[in-house]
């Protein structure tokens, strides 16, 4: 039976996160420098994706450079810290979640009438703390029934006075009723506001449903988000559960025992993700279903071999008429010693070879299709004259004195021999790949025609085996029918092991800074994924060019030969981080060495703010030009002078190569220009 993989319809981006995030996009879209105050969401691979493209991270305010534009996350942030915005020089885009907005009000309108604010929460999450930033009075947060119990057992509020109870927009919505049932007991001036945020609370009400209903559930989200969490929480109570950031976490054992497999996502996965999650946990159900259809069909083999052997026998069929297979399983079943012989080659003929059968008066031949195996072999490649060979008798015409011999049959015979001992001694075999069938391919190793199911053909599944057609395999025998002298073989089994060598290897010699020649594997949106023979090493997007690209493919492709070398390892985790981008092809490089200080250049506006514009020197090098040396006069606003894409002539001024800031001007050159004007009329006069 295969395995029913269910999908919650509220996986992924809530509102408030996908404003967030589209905020951000917009605003990298439109050309600005963005910082954002925290990660912008709790999910390490979106983050990096941003990251690519130029966003940066602050921890506070103050290290966003002058003329950044700073992102408020959905979390929110304190008034405090809104107000230390408000004083810098910066753009600030403010993407608190409404509903998280919405807490802010009733943590100010609550502390204002004198209430204590009692917030059930997280007290280290960045929302929390935010709303506390809010409150004017007294504030406590409790993360679980129990915590309240022991606050208001200390009796540090009386009982009388006034009580606001608030939630965390991602709290748990057991809990948080659990919690509101003792304050009413407690408290006589309480009010409720219930919080959480809908979609939370479905999600949340949804996953329940979906575990109670699956033998396991998958969680994809990130691991520092707390309604991932909660979503991991209400799960485990009624099913096994397993939380992973992305599909490379899933283990291959998911669906061991499991009929049914329950999927949600957190609020801040994205959609691609969950995706690929799902599309990797349909690969493992598939390969699983595979695996049990070729068990069955191997047992209904068995069991039809088993019911042979007691049933009364067909009519014998002539040697003629039967398949290779099945002359040589009755070969074998009725030899005896007199049937095999020894000949020596007389005579080679495009259609058989002549033999003198040894201790015979008969004349022997073997015919093309009983010499070898392979039907496209020449008899002439194959033996010679004088070559004495060991054959099986296949008929005896006593008439003409002759007798027909096979001799693929008695290799066939040795081989069966091999393959069988092969599967007790676990040594590797080399076939050829002679035909694709249904369910796999198959595999000649001497003589001996070895059944791969498609599961078992290469090292990753393929949906295409034709390409392997001809090909030479490695392969172990992994079961044999000794009755019926059938053999199953795996190239899996082998592709893995010596893959897990290479990595040992690997990882024996591996150093920072080793080179290598890859080949690219795959492309995520984060990333380029390399072999570097036998093992696999990330190039990060951030790596594969000293520009802002939006994807990989803008500058690898799957299949490409490429030059990394290793940038970091993780020998815990076995990851492997890779660099691309050449030091000498670093556009700073070349600006300290071809454009110093005093500099003239070309230069192309990429982006407006208020207090100037943004012009590129070289792809990756852009400087500012204040809106004070766009021209030489005032200017109210830099787009009155300038417009996007268009080159100008500019000077440069400074150059702070720690910061990677480039300060640039207009006015220098006209006021240069003009003073060199002004000079020519008097020189011509004083001569």
């Amino acid at each position: 039976m295969s395995v029913k993989i269910l999908l919650a319809r509220s996986a992924g981006f809530c509102f408030g996160v996908s404003k967030a995030v589209d905020s951000v996009n917009r605003l990298l879209d439109e050309g600005k420098t963005v910082y954002t105050l925290g990660p912008i969401i709790h999910n390490p691979q979106l983050v990096a994706q941003l990251e690519s493209r130029g966003v940066r991270i602050v921890e506070a305010p103050e290290e966003a450079p002058p003329g950044a534009t700073l992102v408020i996350r959905s979390h929110g942030v304190p008034r405090e810290i809104m107000d230390r915005i408000a004083a810098l020089p910066l753009e600030v885009c403010d993407a608190t979640c409404p509903f998280v907005r919405k807490i802010h009000r009733i943590a100010a309108e609550q502390s204002a009438r004198g209430a204590c604010l009692l917030i059930a929460g997280n007290p280290n999450h960045p929302e929390v703390v935010g709303i506390r930033g809010h409150c004017t009075g007294p504030s406590h947060v409790v993360s679980s029934a129990q915590e309240l119990r022991e606050w208001i057992a200390r009796g540090e509020w009386a009982e009388q006075a006034p009580v606001a109870m608030i939630a965390q927009t991602t709290f748990h919505t057991g809990t948080w009723k659990d919690c509101v049932e003792i304050a009413k007991k407690h408290y006589t001036n309480l009010s409720v506001f219930d919080t959480i945020c809908d979609a939370t609370a479905k999600r949340q009400n949804e996953a329940v449903e979906l575990s109670q209903k699956s033998d396991i559930m998958v969680i994809v989200g990130g691991r520092q988000s707390s309604n991932t969490a909660k979503l991991r929480d209400v799960c485990a109570a009624h099913c096994p559960t397993v939380l992973v950031e992305t599909a490379d976490e899933l283990p291959a054992s998911l669906f061991d025992g499991v009929q049914t497999a329950g999927l949600t996502a957190g609020a801040s996965t994205p959609a691609d993700i969950i995706k690929e999650v799902l599309s990797t946990m349909s690969e493992i159900e598939k390969n699983n279903e595979v695996q049990k259809v070729e068990d069955a069909a191997a047992a209904e083999t068995k069991a039809q071999a088993a019911a042979t052997d007691g049933a009364d026998t067909a009519p014998a069929k002539s040697f003629d008429e039967m398949s290779f297979e099945e002359a040589l399983e009755a070969s074998l079943q009725s030899l005896n010693t007199d049937e095999r012989v020894r000949g020596v080659v007389v005579g080679i003929a495009p259609n058989e070879v002549q033999v003198e059968v040894v201790g015979r008066k008969q004349a022997g031949y073997i015919p093309l299709n009983e010499l070898s195996a392979d039907p496209n072999a020449k008899a002439e490649d194959l033996v010679k004259v004088g070559d004495e060979l060991e054959l099986l008798i296949m008929r005896t015409n006593d008439q003409e004195g002759t007798i027909m011999l096979s001799k693929k049959r008695v290799d066939a015979m040795k081989g069966w021999d091999k393959v069988v001992e092969a599967e007790e001694s676990g040594e590797i075999l080399e076939g050829t790949v002679t035909d694709i069938i249904k369910g796999g391919m198959l595999a000649v190793t001497n003589g001996v025609r070895v059944f791969i199911p498609a599961s078992q053909a290469s090292a990753m599944r393929m949906e295409d085996l034709s390409p392997l057609k001809g090909q030479t395999v490695r392969f172990r025998i992994i079961e044999t029918n000794k009755s019926r002298r059938r053999a199953v073989g795996s190239v899996r089994q082998v592709a893995r092991e010596e893959r897990k060598e290479k990595e040992n290897a690997f990882w024996e010699k591996a150093e920072i800074g080793q080179t290598y020649t890859g080949v690219v594997k795959s492309l995520t949106s984060y990333g380029a994924f390399v072999d570097i023979g036998g093992v696999d090493g990330m190039i990060h997007i951030s790596e594969l060019s000293w520009s802002r690209i939006k994807h990989p493919s803008e500058v690898v492709n799957v299949g490409d030969t490429v030059q990394v070398y290793i940038k970091d390892l993780d020998h815990e985790k076995r990851k492997i981080s890779l660099g691309y981008r050449k030091a000498e092809d670093n556009p700073w490089e070349i600006l300290k060495e071809k454009y110093p200080v005093g500099s003239v250049v070309k230069a192309k506006i990429v982006g407006m703010t208020t207090f100037g514009a943004f012009a590129q020197i070289l792809p990756g090098v852009d400087g500012l030009i204040h809106i004070s040396q766009i021209a030489d006069h005032r200017v109210e606003k830099p787009q009155d002078e300038l417009k996007m894409g268009e080159e100008v002539t500019v000077k440069i001024t400074n150059i702070d190569f720690d910061k990677k800031r480039i300060s640039l001007s207009i006015r220098e050159l006209l006021e240069e220009a003009a003073d060199s004007a002004e000079e020519t009329p008097e020189t011509s006069e004083e001569e």
